[in-house]
């Protein structure tokens, strides 16, 4: 056996936690775009519409881009 063979081959060693390393310093501005995003995002919550009465059971048939009565099919 040559030296070569019987040096120890250590495994690489993983990259480091981007997780764990600190925030960059923001700028105000950024800072408040941030917060006016944040903002918007939660007055954007989706609001329940009324209850539809006698309408079509199951998924919302204009989704799939097509429309069933009876078996019949129309497309759009």
């Amino acid at each position: 056996m040559t030296p070569m063979d019987t040096t120890d081959k250590a495994a690489p060693t993983p990259p480091a936690d981007s997780s764990a390393s600190p925030r960059r310093a923001l700028s105000p501005a950024a800072e408040r775009a941030l917060r006016e995003a944040a903002a918007r995002r939660a007055a954007s919550a989706p609001v329940e519409g009324p209850r539809e009465i006698d309408g079509r059971d199951g998924p919302e048939p204009v989704r799939y881009g097509d429309w069933e009565v009876k078996g019949i099919a129309s497309d759009f």
